[in-house]
């Protein structure tokens, strides 16, 4: 039986204001309120909101036979929980239907599965995402998926270390080659690890092509989608559908009448024999039929499908080294202005701003005229906040003197526990006995 798996990501961008050589030591607050205030909410209008109260009708009309999965960054939840929290309920709600799967991913949305440090900041942003997801949704994710579905084989030994059961990545044509993406397939470091690789073109005609009165499907309807996934050779069996949430609303406007042909997809694949799974059922159902081998990393953006969007040239390249030079040092500060800081100042798009590739897709660089003045902008607010890591751990401290550091602190926590609860327990044992 052929089978669909729906994905959609959510993450949203914190804005960085603009912030000059100037600022550095004086100013240490690096965002746009009203950016980020007004961007949130204009999607969570025009997206977030009804795309969920239709994926929401969706399995309750269909008692249970279809299926979907989310991601959401850390970051971008946090900003739903600031600015939005109507969204965090449909999520909520949505959990409860019992028809979607929450996934794994870094917490920041940024490229510490990239960093080479063994893997310590990957680990650890995903641990605390892993947790907010639980937090919130009463789930613990067995799937993961990495920022831009970035992976290559290291990154899959990585989380299959991690203990996760799957990885969502690109089925890109430069890495499968001849191999169909509409199979399982397992991480050639560990076999216990599934990759599901997407099907963009599938996908794509969803969140790029299907409000364009010049593409040749145009206008693309419910069953004429699922003629070409029941018309596809018998022998596929999952086709992996994933795009970000707000292509339904942002991407393709509500006026394109996107949400009507989302809503009748289970109808028309009902009618075909076609059904719905999440990324752990494929997990469950299905065999893997090969391993897949990707000793480069690659990604979903671009034609090139690969990294270069965001360490492509020398500015993106310095930025991230200083920055996840103080990666060690801003963890084990245990400071929480510090790591949130450090997880905004992480997420990818800061460097995707200074990419300078000719793209197909016209990019929206919010307040910054070019490149090199999202780097500029970019390297004042890193500056500042280096100068913040190193007042709170000096730079001569080695990583030995860092961690006995962070020992004694600890240990300085629980001796002060422990002394506030023989303190209260010596308070209750001196109030007057009622009589």
């Amino acid at each position: 039986m052929k089978t669909i798996c729906l994905y959609f990501e959510i993450h949203q961008i914190t804005h960085l204001k603009r912030y000059r050589f100037f600022d550095i030591g004086t100013d240490h607050y690096y965002y746009d309120d009203y950016a980020n205030e007004t961007s949130i909410t204009n999607i969570a209008e025009n997206s977030y909101i009804p795309a969920l109260r239709t994926l929401i009708a969706m399995a309750r009309e269909s008692e249970g036979a279809f299926k979907v999965a989310l991601s959401l960054s850390g970051v971008g939840l946090e900003q739903l929980e600031r600015y939005a929290p109507q969204v965090i309920d449909l999520l909520q709600e949505l959990a409860a239907t019992g028809c979607c799967e929450f996934l794994a991913e870094p917490y920041s949305h940024g490229l510490s599965s990239l960093a080479d440090n063994g893997g310590k900041f990957f680990r650890e942003e995903t641990k605390r995402q892993v947790e907010k997801i639980n937090q919130l949704f009463g789930q613990r994710p067995k799937v993961f998926r990495n920022s831009s579905l970035i992976y290559d084989d290291e990154i899959g030994g990585l989380v299959a270390d991690m203990g996760f059961k799957g990885i969502l990545t690109e089925g890109a044509e430069h890495i499968l080659g001849w191999k169909s993406p509409h199979y399982l397939y397992h991480c050639s470091q560990d076999p216990n690890l599934k990759v599901l690789t997407r099907d963009f073109k599938l996908s794509d005609d969803i969140s790029l092509r299907f409000s364009n009165p010049s593409w040749e499907s145009y206008p693309l309807m419910a069953d004429k989608y699922m003629d070409w996934i029941a018309e596809s050779p018998e022998e596929d069996g999952v086709f992996n559908i994933f795009m970000e949430l707000c292509a339904l609303g942002i991407y393709q406007p509500l006026s394109s009448h996107i949400l009507d042909f989302i809503r009748n997809l289970p109808i028309e694949a009902g009618k075909r024999g076609i059904g719905f799974q999440t990324p752990s059922e494929v997990i469950k159902t299905r065999k893997s039929v090969s391993a897949v081998e990707v000793p480069y990393p690659m990604s979903w953006t671009d034609e090139e499908r690969d990294i270069s969007c965001w360490l492509g040239n020398v500015m993106q390249r310095e930025a991230f080294d200083k920055l996840y030079s103080i990666g060690e040092r801003v963890l084990l500060s245990g400071d929480r202005h510090l790591r949130q800081d450090w997880d905004y100042l992480q997420a990818s798009n800061n460097f995707r701003f200074m990419t300078t590739k000719n793209n197909a897709v016209s990019m929206d660089r919010g307040i910054y005229e070019s490149p090199y003045d999202a780097f500029t902008n970019y390297m004042n607010i890193l500056g500042d906040f280096m100068q913040r890591v190193n007042w709170a751990l000096p730079q001569d401290m080695d990583i030995e003197e860092l961690n006995a550091f962070q020992t004694t602190i600890q240990n300085q926590d629980k001796k002060i526990q422990s002394l506030e609860k023989q303190v209260a327990r010596l308070k209750s044992a001196q109030k007057p006995k009622k009589k």
